[in-house]
């Protein structure tokens, strides 16, 4: 199989972005490998074995570390098992599973099943959200409660939009180096500026295949497959998954909907403050 990264020293050198992030949040973990049929998923276990278990799948061109950066006090009440999603830039297979089917759906409930996870609580955002929505389609027996932020998969935004503010500043920085088309890229997508997504981010555009395959949307006989409670959140000002347009379908399409939440002045990546807000709201459902 060909790799992502664009040779081994590339590839080295993200996951040293990777290990310096999860270094700096100065927590106490594990790794855990699990063998899927997807190939081997790297998950970072944090947290009192004696607490119920979270999942924490994170977005697109991300790793386990920025989910534990951006929650870190779900381990007051859970065990957190962040997952590297596999064919992302993080310590987990290659191995790119097609978004046309449920085979990301399958990957997760394998995870959960070599983990002897039950009862679980499952929290995405972004592409981190397909992924759940995906897996609960496929089978929900082991998930207790889902959020989703900022999901993919339930609507998209304006293309054009997207290309402009998005899509083009990426290129621009592959073609010419330049950090400021990655400045420009983030700016499109995160309320506050990011300093570790502007370090890693840099080296991923360059070095890593990344997946511009379209994001297909949920059904909505597929969302009535789902009947472990739901809360999804949007922001307003997110340009790729709107917020408003999102929670609107929402309501129409999942019986078991139990919040939705409009997080107002926020792009697609919420400030820290936003952040804390849904934190709190996940330790607060236990």
């Amino acid at each position: 199989m060909e790799s992502l990264y664009k040779s081994p020293i590339h590839k080295k050198a993200i996951l040293e972005i990777y290990q310096e992030k999860l270094d700096e949040l100065n927590i106490d973990y594990h790794y855990k490998e699990v063998m899927t049929q997807f190939g081997e998923t790297n998950i970072v276990v944090t947290g009192d074995v004696k607490n119920p278990p979270l999942v924490l799948v994170h977005g697109s061109n991300g790793c386990a570390p920025i989910g534990l950066e951006i929650f870190p006090k779900l381990t007051q009440k859970y065990q957190v098992f962040a997952v590297d999603v596999i064919a992302q830039p993080n310590r987990s297979a290659e191995t790119r599973p097609s978004m046309k089917d449920n085979s990301y759906g399958k990957w997760m409930n394998e995870v959960m099943e070599k983990m002897n996870l039950t009862e679980v609580t499952i929290v995405g955002f972004s592409f981190g959200g397909l992924i759940i929505w995906k897996t609960l389609v496929e089978n929900e027996s082991r998930i207790k409660e889902a959020f989703l932020i900022c999901p993919a998969g339930i609507v998209n935004g304006n293309p054009l939009k997207a290309i402009f503010n998005v899509f083009i500043p990426m290129k621009r920085y592959m073609w010419t180096k330049k950090v400021k088309f990655v400045e420009g890229f983030l700016n499109a997508l995160f309320t506050e500026r990011d300093e570790f997504a502007v370090k890693f981010l840099s080296k991923v555009f360059l070095d890593f295949k990344m997946d511009f395959s379209p994001i297909p949307t949920i059904k909505e006989s597929e969302a009535k497959k789902i009947t472990i409670p739901l809360t999804i959140i949007g922001a307003d000002d997110d340009l790729i998954f709107p917020g408003e347009k999102l929670l609107k379908r929402a309501k129409s399409i999942f019986p078991s909907l139990k919040k939705e939440w409009l997080l107002n002045d926020s792009k697609h990546v919420q400030r820290r403050e936003d952040n804390q807000k849904i934190e709190a709201l996940i330790l607060n459902s236990i």
